[in-house]
């Protein structure tokens, strides 16, 4: 059974008792406010109070279903009984004891197992770090160190992280940069997913602006994520790898959002049967822990001792969690499920399509899956978008957008057909009244 249970389980569909926000809810949200960051984005005044499987409930005792995973990164489902368990024990044993300077032995064990899935031949090497934006940051460096070379190539709509180097990879959306001064130099951006972008690649950037000889890596989401859920063209994908290898430049695939299991594989890049030379991933490797790792061809870690560390990643207690989840993504059927779901997603929201013009078709892999709303004239209509998410919100449903115009569905990959017709009815109503 691929949901989890506890003595007070949670409704396994949505069930509203107070108007939203509620009022403990409202209170907190209110203080958040006075202290907090106003960076942070919120869609709506979502307070958690606890979560299990695909359900998460509020402060105020409303119960929702979560088609977030908390941004693709609860992969297990809330609070799964294997995954506590893991951490309750390793926490009795040791909280901390930095790898940068010392062994333990849950560390060297995800570090192996790794190392087996990971789609290398001939092994791997793994860095570990505490996020997605630490993971890129790192394979920058990296590249720079094992190349020799200093430029790197990147996408439009491509997210890769806030910090300095990671934004400097970014090209999603205006607000993430501005503001900030400059960036890390030697970035050149070039549109995502289509075997044109690739043409002006070799045709024009690298004969008139960007030396080939001089680009140390391209940095690239073999399904963009923040860009929009966008599933490049046929064959884009093993032509980059052919570029690269022309060329001498790596190959680094930004597996943050659509690896560990999310797309049916445990990495993305394996539907299309492509070795990268470094692999960055982050996000649903400790099912909510905070743990990003660098996966490479072995011999591409020529770094010395002292020249890239980090003081918590790698934690045990993440380690105890994501070895876990490695394990409940393969032998407990995860992926699995999360090819089987997210047919079954596509096909009701293709349904949907037929139904309601201002709806595209469903695109994505597994678990993994967007849809853009459009205007009456065809346009990408973010107004639109926003609202659904809200009215969602307001039956019980948690979405996210993404891209220009989308809504992503990225849940626990513990969800269940029932569920799934859920999210479907819940949408349909939204828009019937949209």
């Amino acid at each position: 059974m691929l949901n989890i249970s506890t003595d007070n389980k949670l409704p396994r569909s949505p069930h509203l008792i107070t108007p939203l926000p509620g009022p403990r809810a409202q209170g907190i949200v209110e203080r958040d406010h006075a202290v907090t960051s106003p960076s942070y984005t919120r869609d709506y005044p979502l307070v958690v109070a606890r979560g299990e499987g695909c359900m998460l409930a509020d402060v105020d005792g409303n119960v929702f279903l979560d088609m977030t995973a908390g941004i693709a990164v609860t992969a297990t489902g809330h609070a799964h009984p294997q995954v506590v368990k893991a951490i309750q024990d390793q926490t009795a044993k040791l909280l901390h004891m930095s790898g940068t300077d010392f062994y333990y032995e849950p560390m060297v064990d995800l570090a192996e197992k790794l190392v087996n899935y990971a789609p290398f031949p001939n092994g791997a090497k793994v860095f570990f770090t505490n996020s997605g934006a630490e993971s890129n940051e790192g394979a920058i460096k990296l590249a720079r160190y094992y190349t020799g070379r200093s430029l790197i190539v990147a996408f439009l709509g491509a997210f890769h992280g806030r910090t300095y180097g990671a934004m400097s990879l970014t090209g999603s959306k205006i607000v993430q940069r501005a503001g900030f001064g400059s960036l890390v130099p030697g970035v050149t951006h070039i549109p995502y997913g289509t075997h044109q972008s690739l043409d002006y690649l070799e045709q024009q950037l690298f004969s008139s602006m960007v030396p080939p000889q001089e680009v140390a890596a391209i940095f690239v989401e073999p399904i963009q994520g923040e860009g929009g859920y966008i599933v490049p063209e046929d064959r884009f994908l093993a032509r980059l790898r052919e570029i690269c290898d022309r060329h001498g430049i790596l190959m680094v695939v930004d597996e943050v959002q659509s690896g560990m299991g999310r797309t049916g594989r445990l990495f993305a890049i394996e539907h299309w049967g492509i070795m990268p030379d470094i692999i960055t991933s982050a996000k649903g490797i400790a099912s909510g822990l905070p743990l990003g790792a660098i996966i490479s061809r072995p011999e591409l870690m020529t770094w010395p001792p002292g020249s890239h560390a980090t003081t918590f990643g790698g934690n045990p207690v993440a380690c105890a969690a994501a070895l876990v989840t490695l394990n409940l993504l393969s032998s407990g059927g995860l992926m699995a499920n999360a090819t089987k779901m997210g047919e079954l997603l596509q096909a009701g929201l293709s349904k949907l399509h037929d139904k309601f013009p201002q709806i595209s078709p469903p695109r994505g892999k597994g678990l993994m899956v967007a849809v853009d709303l459009w205007d009456r004239e065809g346009k990408l209509n973010p107004q639109l978008r926003d609202s659904i998410l809200h009215a969602a919100f307001h039956r019980g449903l948690l979405l996210l957008g993404c891209g220009k115009a989308a809504i992503r569905f990225c849940p626990p990959l513990v969800i269940d057909e029932k569920q799934i017709n859920i999210a479907i009815d819940i949408l349909n109503n939204v828009l019937v009244d949209s």
